[in-house]
């Protein structure tokens, strides 16, 4: 047991004596309980994660700089990778450069990895998520979001390299890889052992409370509430049986968890491609309504982007809602998706950075630009916008102004996006309670049972205080990754300019004759 695994099981019997002994605990409800214990841990960690500082007349979270200063670094460090790799990127998820006879460790395909790290990123936000960033920002910030998308594919590049590279082999072929590994190698290989093993300990651990709220309980409430759209609204019959709601899902969620990442990879390689394809169709569908109001819409996005008298903050305010909205949804730079990917079949971790740049691209540069577009060519022209609709339920509207059952199928796309998402992170909270407690199979179906009974809880109680600390830990981690990606990027350099290198020498022998003597070349 380590240091972190011996501190945990000693402070939570405290923890629940706290709850339950806290003065006035036998009167107030469990959720009412919970809040109060851990919103102040909670404001005092949003208030150090998300601190701003003023820039331009503006308040910018430091955090999405960190996460856009990285972000533009790898591109350039890398030589515009994300343009450079894409064509290889696309055609490695295709197969084309798979070789049949190859040993390599690993227990999913290159598609398989893709779809389950799509699944975790694609969620409610590229939905309602888009739609708030906008109102803030304005039009302009679609410009901006778009191309943070962009450059956050080298990141992506960059984390799922290292995944891959440092990843585990356990003795029955399974394998874990993620940051708590890179990290730990980061500074272990410069001597800091102690610092590495505790680094990697934090990253395990802040992962794990992570995923209990951002990839758990705020999926499971979002499910609940498209739901309850299709079936109903309030007069659902579900509307006050969330608890039932929940322990289906739940139910569905466990018997998908229970077979591993190989049972996770199968269904994500399914849900993915159904719930992007519906979306996608949908949005271009209201797009194709509206098309006379495109190209006015296209050239509002882009010259709000640019302003500098705007009324929501002009190119300043524009860039910054629309590079944390960006970030916040492609997730690059936090490192939770090299986890996912660092499960591919392959023994070129390269190949598998290269697949990941698709990442950001599908989830930003693609959907979440739908999602500007439907909301710039339907909202402000039918006044959506000052309609007081907010988020999903304003994306929402703007998909029903043209077709009055569109808000269905939308509602079908979020909760297949929540569903997979708590797939994903699944996934991702197990690697890191394994790296904390051992690869026991008493233990993991200890994290999974957990992981299920915090679904059922999100349907039936709203916990805001530990949404909120949940959201803090998963940015916090941002930080340390961070770090280590710039500590091991020349190493990422190295692996991904000779796989490139590689791949150029396979398609040039390709291309030559066959059968003719050396001398005669």
């Amino acid at each position: 047991m380590t240091a972190n695994s011996a501190t945990i099981r000693t402070l939570w019997p405290i923890w629940a004596l706290v709850i339950l002994t806290s003065p006035g605990a036998a009167a107030a409800t469990f959720d009412q309980q919970v809040e109060a214990l851990v919103a102040p841990w909670a404001q005092a960690l949003t208030n150090l994660i998300f601190y701003a500082i003023p820039l331009f007349g503006h308040s910018v979270p430091l955090i999405v700089l960190w996460l856009a200063i990285a972000a533009l670094f790898f591109t350039l460090y890398l030589g515009f990778i994300n343009l450079r790799g894409f064509v290889a990127a696309v055609r490695l998820v295709k197969g084309d450069y798979r070789d049949s006879k190859a040993q390599s460790s690993g227990e999913i395909s290159h598609f398989q990895a893709l779809a389950t790290a799509v699944s975790g990123t694609v969620g409610i936000g590229n939905i309602g998520g888009v739609a708030v960033a906008i109102g803030i920002g304005g039009p302009g910030a679609a410009f901006w979001l778009f191309m943070a998308g962009f450059l956050s594919m080298s990141t992506k590049l960059v984390e799922c390299t290292l995944g891959v590279k440092y990843r585990q082999v356990h003795a029955d072929g399974s394998v874990s890889g993620g940051p708590m590994y890179y990290l730990e190698h980061a500074l272990v290989n410069r001597g800091w052992v102690k610092a590495g093993k505790a680094l990697g300990g934090f990253y395990a651990l802040a992962l794990v409370i992570g995923c209990l709220g951002i990839g758990n309980m705020f999926q499971s409430n979002q499910a609940f509430m498209q739901f309850q759209v299709i079936s109903g609204g309030d007069a659902s019959w579900f509307a006050d049986k969330g608890w039932l709601f929940g322990l289906i899902l739940a139910a569905g969620v466990a018997l998908v968890i229970i077979g591993g990442i190989k049972s996770i990879a199968r269904i994500t390689a399914k849900i993915v491609p159904f719930m992007a394809v519906l979306y996608i169709v949908s949005a271009t569908a209201i797009l194709a309504l509206g098309y006379e109001q495109l190209p006015g819409a296209i050239a509002l996005i882009i010259s709000e982007a640019f302003t500098m008298d705007s009324a929501t903050g002009g190119l300043i305010g524009a860039m910054i809602v629309g590079f944390q909205r960006a970030l916040f949804s492609n997730e690059a730079g936090i490192g939770s998706a090299s986890i996912a990917h660092s499960a591919v079949q392959t023994d070129k971790p390269a190949s598998e950075g290269l697949v990941a740049l698709l990442e950001p691209f599908i989830d930003t540069m693609v959907i979440c630009t739908l999602s500007a577009l439907v909301i710039v060519t339907t909202a402000y022209p039918a006044g959506l916008m000052e309609s007081g609709l907010e988020g999903i339920e304003l994306t929402s509207a703007a998909f029903a102004h043209h077709i009055s059952w569109a808000p269905y199928p939308l509602a079908l796309a979020a909760m297949l996006f929540a569903f997979s998402t708590t797939l994903s992170w699944s996934y991702y909270g197990l690697k890191g309670w394994t790296y904390l407690f051992g690869q026991g199979p008493a233990m993991q179906m200890v994290f999974k049972g957990i992981f299920c009974s915090f679904i059922a809880l999100g349907c039936m109680v709203q916990l805001k205080a530990v949404l909120d600390f949940s959201d803090a830990m998963v940015f916090l981690i941002a930080i340390p990754n961070i770090l280590g990606l710039y500590l091991l990027a020349p190493e990422v350099k190295r692996e991904v300019e000779g796989y490139l290198a590689e791949l150029k020498g396979r398609r040039a022998a390709a291309q030559e004759p066959q059968g003719v003597a050396i001398g005669d070349r």
